[in-house]
């Protein structure tokens, strides 16, 4: 799955209604003292995405904020040479559009939705108001900036220093955390790009995970079968930023 294969910035539905926020399912936004979600609330919009809607794309402004439901959010990098590969990822827990936080209105990454969902959307001037209102608010998303860095660093130790199962195995987790379902719509090309690897080690990669029990590889995806089998496989490349995430934010 490449990025010039879908189309930019496809938003499949967007509904118009009250936000609650103890029916919320940001943690993000959930986590908000009440009085600094409702500087967001009246400006924030439900969203839909499909698979492949693009919500930033490489040095072109930044539209908007997304806070994601369950479903998942790739963070691709780009080289100047056409060479993309997977950075983070961001589902219910996150945001997408950190680079506003920093006074930054565009980034060299793209956001690619790779499983279905909905966030709640707010303008980035919106956002930036709200920001400039509220010092807490502002230190309160730079907590989450904080974890988002340290997904990022260990992404590059496991890439480094693990092997492609364990890599598969701590990616899998890590989807499966954010996109409430078992069966992740998920195919061996996607896997690759996300992971910087040749098809061929996915492939092999996949075969390890499903002979332990872990998953269940079906037409179109991938069917997680035993979290606990892929804990054990992932070993410590998993678990840093999931428990760095809970210092600081809260625990899910």
């Amino acid at each position: 799955m490449t990025l010039r294969s879908h189309s930019r910035f496809l938003i499949a539905g967007v509904v118009t209604s009250i936000i609650v926020q103890s029916e919320v399912r940001n943690r993000l936004l959930r986590a908000l003292p009440p009085s600094e979600f409702e500087r967001l609330r009246s400006a924030l919009v439900r969203c839909s995405f499909e698979q492949g809607a693009l919500l930033e794309a490489p040095g072109e402004p930044i539209a908007a904020v997304h806070f994601p439901e369950p479903g998942m959010i790739s963070v691709i990098a780009h080289a100047s040479d056409g060479v993309q590969s997977e950075a983070g990822i961001v589902g219910p827990e996150g945001m997408i559009g950190i680079a506003l936080l920093n006074g930054v209105d565009s980034a060299p990454h793209s956001a690619l939705v790779q499983v279905p969902c909905r966030t709640l959307r707010i303008d980035a001037d919106a956002f930036r108001t709200a920001l400039s209102e509220s010092r807490a608010l502002h230190a309160y998303f730079l907590r989450y900036a904080q974890f988002y860095a340290v997904q990022l660093a260990q992404a590059g130790l496991c890439n480094a220093h693990f092997t492609i199962e364990q890599r598969l195995a701590r990616w899998l987790l890590m989807c499966h955390d954010r996109a409430d379902r078992e069966d992740l719509p998920l195919t061996h090309e996607t896997l690759s790009l996300m992971l910087g690897v040749r098809r061929a080690g996915v492939t092999t990669g996949l075969r390890v995970l499903e002979l332990a029990g872990a998953l269940k590889m079906r037409r179109g995806g991938i069917g997680i079968r035993d979290r606990v089998a892929l804990l054990a496989v992932a070993g410590a490349s998993y678990g840093v930023p999931e428990a760095e995430y809970a210092r600081i934010i809260g625990a899910a």
